[in-house]
């Protein structure tokens, strides 16, 4: 049987919280990103590290996509994208504030000791199975996520469909960092200052397939 936690909240204090206690200094956090317009924006503070994207995932329409993806999309990942797969169900939160930060560490100093700073050392030269596999195993940080579900302003429930993914900023190119899919997609070019509308605009193309849905939500990570 499949390892299910509970599903973490799109909530900035709640990713927070969960991030800071492993060690993620206070100066780097989330926030919301109330619009992807131009003076939306704007408004979020720089620069920005990552931004997660909570989606109405619908598997069956994304299998159909992935048969017309682009050469782009297919590419071969730089090997210096931190990616892991995910094993564990509901735990694509935790997963994204693991793809967020493990692509932003050197531009983070993580706290000398904390769970952060010994996981992406102990990760650094696993594949994203092999990591998926340490992560699924680690009391540590499963105690770390429930308590971090259990904080949010609705209760937390099994059997939601929403998913989160992170888009990353690596070499100048931007990728998507799902653990549901066997690698990183690439999406073009990109570059610390463009970021966040460079995923803006993949993150409108996704709005409007599920045009029907109005269950997303869009977060940045940010140096404050």
């Amino acid at each position: 049987m499949v390892k299910r936690w509970l599903p973490l909240e799109a909530n900035p204090d709640v990713m927070n919280q969960f991030m800071w206690g492993l060690g993620v200094p206070e100066d780097v956090g989330f926030c919301d990103v109330y619009g992807l317009d131009d003076e939306m924006l704007a408004m979020v503070p720089q620069p920005v590290l990552a931004v997660l994207l909570l989606y109405p995932q619908d598997k069956k329409k994304e299998s159909d996509a992935s048969t017309t993806s682009s050469t782009a999309e297919t590419k071969e990942s730089n090997k210096k994208v931190y990616f892991t797969k995910q094993t564990v169900g509901n735990a694509c939160g935790t997963i994204g504030i693991i793809h967020a930060i493990g692509n932003a560490v050197s531009k983070i100093k993580l706290v000398d000791g904390s769970y952060f700073h010994r996981f992406y050392k102990q990760t650094a030269d696993m594949d994203p199975i092999q990591r998926a596999a340490f992560l699924e195993e680690d009391q540590e940080m499963e105690d770390a996520h429930s308590v971090a579900a259990a904080g949010g302003d609705t209760e937390a429930k099994d059997g939601v469909i929403e998913h989160y993914v992170c888009f990353s900023c690596v070499d100048d190119e931007l990728y998507e960092l799902d653990g549901g899919k066997p690698q990183p997609i690439h999406h073009g070019r990109s570059s610390p200052d463009s970021l966040l509308q460079d995923a803006a605009r993949v993150i409108k193309a996704r709005i409007a397939e599920y045009s029907e849905s109005l269950n997303f939500n869009v977060m940045a990570l940010s140096k404050m």
